[in-house]
């Protein structure tokens, strides 16, 4: 067992999903807030949906800045208690997190759910989970606290 380091959940490979990537019916922007005092934005590039147990829909955005690149933050049922409050990541290809996909689907592991940079440092700027990536399920799988 680790005396040290980052914690993390046991890996459950009934976590591990590709899934299609469900098209936005109209295009979508959003504005989120970071965990101090600015914004990034995004745009909507579609939807997974996360079957059984978990059964919820996470929205999929394109970062309108830094590198640009797919992101999929998720605020679940565990934020606050046993992973950060403001939630965790999912997906953040300009960041390298990527695990495969093509133009129709995603490569989804949530045994990968990793806390942002703004858990361990408060002078990095987090966008946190907007509306459409939190859930209410409690995803016990990636980083804890």
């Amino acid at each position: 067992m680790r005396e040290t380091g980052v914690r993390y959940w046991p890996y459950d490979p009934r976590l591990r999903f590709e899934l299609p990537i469900v098209q936005p019916t109209e295009a979508t922007g959003l504005s989120v807030p970071t965990d101090g005092d600015g914004n990034t934005t995004m745009r909507l590039v579609g939807r997974v949906e996360l079957p059984e147990p978990i059964g919820a829909t996470l929205d999929v955005w394109w970062l309108r800045q830094y590198a640009g690149g797919l992101f999929v933050p998720l605020r679940d049922g565990t934020a606050g208690t046993e992973s950060y409050g403001g939630g965790r990541y999912l997906l953040d290809t300009a960041k390298g997190a990527d695990l495969g996909g093509d133009d129709n689907a995603l490569v989804v592991d949530l045994n990968f759910l990793y806390h942002p940079s703004c858990r361990y440092n408060a002078q990095w700027q987090c966008p946190l989970a907007p509306p459409g990536n939190t859930i209410s399920a409690p995803i016990r799988a990636g980083e804890r606290l």
